[in-house]
């Protein structure tokens, strides 16, 4: 292992949460709440006296080439201590029941899960409100994403940090340089969520709510400023723009970027993008009609409830603005399947993503015809580009390893007696980065009630689940610490 490089770059991780921290140190003073202030800017000060003496020491010294081992440990350690120091604030403000619990809502909110142990949000200070969704924003297009495109080139091993850190099968370059990328990715991202936040602004919501559900929205992450979510500010404009801009966050930023440079051939061409719009557009007319009769026949209000919960679950976003614990079960089953889905690769949101999902079904369906057509040679295509059998079965494994964590998850997680829905969906909910689930964790609902051994396990599950599994996995694997050249 490469200790220098590899604290190398955690100082910097850690040198700019403790800068960022400055953001609700100055919202706390803007609103006259002084001690949660005086904590985050105490925490701050942690942050980069500790992460300025490992610089000191290391910013000398060869680091060397960094390999995919190093890569794997150096984001699970980041996404780890960023959550740490954030759980530290949160439990010091004294909102939060035990550090367990803090620790839960810091990692919930880095992982864009925004699943809370929270039983009323609105008590909270303005500062610690802000943070919980910061984190959001930042967790969703990937902190070291952010922090590649500021620090000191790596002579390349940024590739690994990109790998490791970046949602979807096949992360990739923009331009030649990844730290350009990564620049690129983050502006176009800001400039979504200005405008969205503008947008909000406009509709009469108040300008730090239009702020704090803008930055929520962008990261895919759902946390809330009051107890009823979105629902709760009974404003029909805002909620259609967030639906709206949750599905256009669900996107991969590639697609922007094409449309930045008009090269839409690259836009037209991506299956990903067309199978992620008829998902959206079939589940939304669907459960429309299902729950019809539960909103006295009016289409519109079908519509705007069906849509936007449609938004939140497939996006991951995990916003309410109602409670569809009281849906039909055929409705709760189309938003089960959504939270497996997720959104697209390369975007904000969560869960399996639906490149996944395509190139598990066209693997299916390749099987079915070498049955039919033992000589048949036959390969799976996306985009009209062959995929390399190798990543084809790492999908395969993905899937299966998903599948093994959830249930796993949930053998754990039943033993505090809750009924098989809410452990279940607990466990998607976590792993899928989604927030909301069915039964006590439903939208109304929160995670209050677990015992502290299942929270740590949910809590190790979303930052498995938003790291894409395989990270967390690699460093469990006692052969992955014994070659030399991985």
């Amino acid at each position: 292992m490469n200790f220098r490089l590899v604290f190398y770059i955690i100082s910097y991780v850690m040198r700019y949460e403790g800068i960022l921290m400055v953001l609700p140190v100055l919202i706390g003073i803007g609103y006259h709440e002084y001690r949660e202030a005086g904590i985050f800017a105490g925490v701050a000060v942690v942050l980069l006296l500790i992460s300025t003496g490992i610089w000191s020491f290391l910013h000398k010294e060869k680091r060397g080439h960094m390999k995919l081992r190093e890569g794997y440990f150096i984001v699970a350690a980041s996404w780890f201590l960023i959550s740490f120091f954030s759980a530290v604030a949160f439990y010091l403000t004294g909102y939060f029941p035990g550090f367990a619990d803090a620790l839960f809502e810091a990692i919930s909110g880095f992982t864009t899960t925004g699943a809370t142990i929270l039983r009323d949000v609105e008590i909270l200070p303005k500062s610690v409100l802000f943070w919980r969704s910061f984190a959001h924003w930042f967790g969703g297009m990937g902190f070291l994403v952010f922090i590649l495109g500021l620090m000191p080139g790596l002579d390349g091993s940024d590739v690994q940090l990109i790998k490791t850190e970046s949602p979807g099968i096949a992360p990739g370059k923009l331009v030649p340089k990844l730290r350009d990328s990564s620049r690129i990715l983050y502006l176009i991202y800001l400039a979504m969520t200005l405008v969205l936040a503008i947008l909000l602004l406009c509709t009469g919501m108040p300008l730090f709510d239009s702020v704090v559900n803008a930055l929520g929205t962008a990261g895919t992450g759902g946390f809330g400023l009051l107890n009823d979510g979105i629902g709760g500010y009974h404003n029909v404009p805002a909620e259609m723009i967030i639906a709206i801009f949750m599905l256009l966050f669900g996107v991969n930023f590639n697609i922007y970027y094409y449309m930045i440079k008009k090269q839409w051939s690259d836009v037209k061409e991506n299956e990903e993008l067309k199978v992620y719009w008829i998902v959206v557009a079939v589940s939304v007319v669907l459960i429309m009609i299902n729950i019809l009769p539960l909103v006295g026949g009016s289409w519109f209000e079908s519509f705007r409830l069906s849509f936007f919960q449609v938004a939140s679950i497939i996006t991951t976003t995990g916003y309410g603005t109602a409670d569809f614990n009281l849906w039909p079960s055929f409705s709760k089953a189309i938003l089960v399947l959504l939270m497996f889905s997720g959104a697209c690769g390369g975007s904000t949101g969560g869960g399996l993503k639906v490149i996944r999902f395509m190139v598990l079904f066209k693997s299916v369906k390749r099987e079915l015809s070498r049955i039919l057509h033992p000589n048949l040679v036959k390969n799976v295509r996306i985009d009209g580009h062959v995929l390399d059998s190798k990543l084809v079965h790492s999908v395969q494994v993905f899937f299966f390893a998903y599948m093994a964590l959830i249930f796993g998850t949930t053998l754990i997680v039943s033993l505090d007696g809750f009924d098989m829905q809410t452990s279940f969906t607990a466990a998607i909910s976590a792993i899928s980065n989604i927030g909301p689930g069915l039964g006590a964790v439903g939208p109304m609902g929160n995670f209050a009630d677990f015992s502290p051994l299942s929270k740590v396990i949910l809590s190790l599950l979303m930052i498995t689940g938003r790291l894409e599994i395989y990270p967390i996995l690699v460093l469990l694997t006692p052969e992955a610490w014994k070659k030399k050249d991985f």
